[in-house]
């Protein structure tokens, strides 16, 4: 009976649900990037024909949330170099090898984001730092805070984010392939973070 009240409420809750962009309703703390809910994408120009798509299928991630909302909060984001997926598995070896991400010496990509510079309710500019390999370069995501709510289905305090942002692939050593490949890398993000809800203390008996 338990179950079947349960399954009958879920869709009216999902209905029913909300998130606001209010800042000061987050509560303060550690937020773990939902492992279910993200995606890291690259793009590239390919021949001069269209922007080739690639997607990380692994990452983890970490935001500290902070009494000054999106302006005093950091992210840090790993992203596991080796489950880039382009659809063409060829490529995949191509790209993970030593001419590229050379993912098996350096399987990290990672941004730590170090502070955001407002430019409207609810966005801002992210300037962090992104290492690929052995070099770090400042890099800059234009992030849109999305909302915070409680997640009707896990019970946890949510944070919604959808950024993006380029960067020189040079400016990194990866110039392979150029000027068939072309320099620029278009990056998007999309992701929930996502902190456990509070126990509540039972009743003693």
């Amino acid at each position: 009976m338990g179950a079947l009240t349960m399954s009958a409420c879920t869709p009216l809750q999902v209905v029913s649900h909300t998130v606001s962009v209010e800042e000061a309703r987050v509560p303060v703390g550690e937020y773990v990037m939902d492992a279910d809910h993200w995606s890291i994408t690259f793009d590239v120009e390919h021949l001069k024909y269209s922007r080739f798509v690639m997607r990380f299928d692994r990452a983890r991630g970490t935001l500290q949330w902070k009494s000054g909302g999106l302006e005093a909060s950091t992210v840090d984001v790993a992203i596991d170099a080796n489950s880039v997926d382009t659809k063409v598995p060829l490529l995949n070896k191509m790209v993970t090898g030593a001419d590229m991400f050379d993912a098996a010496t350096f399987p990290t990509i990672r941004f730590v984001g170090k502070h955001l510079v407002r430019t409207g309710p609810a966005q801002g500019k992210l300037e962090g730092e992104l290492t690929i390999r052995t070099v770090t370069r400042p890099v800059t995501l234009d992030v849109t805070f999305n909302g915070y709510g409680r997640n009707p289905l896990t019970h946890a305090d949510t944070l919604g984010f959808s950024a993006h942002g380029a960067f020189s692939r040079a400016q990194f050593g990866l110039a392979t392939w150029y000027p068939a490949v072309g320099n620029d890398v278009q990056v998007r993000v999309e992701a929930e973070f996502e902190r456990s809800a509070p126990v509540t203390p039972s009743n003693p008996e």
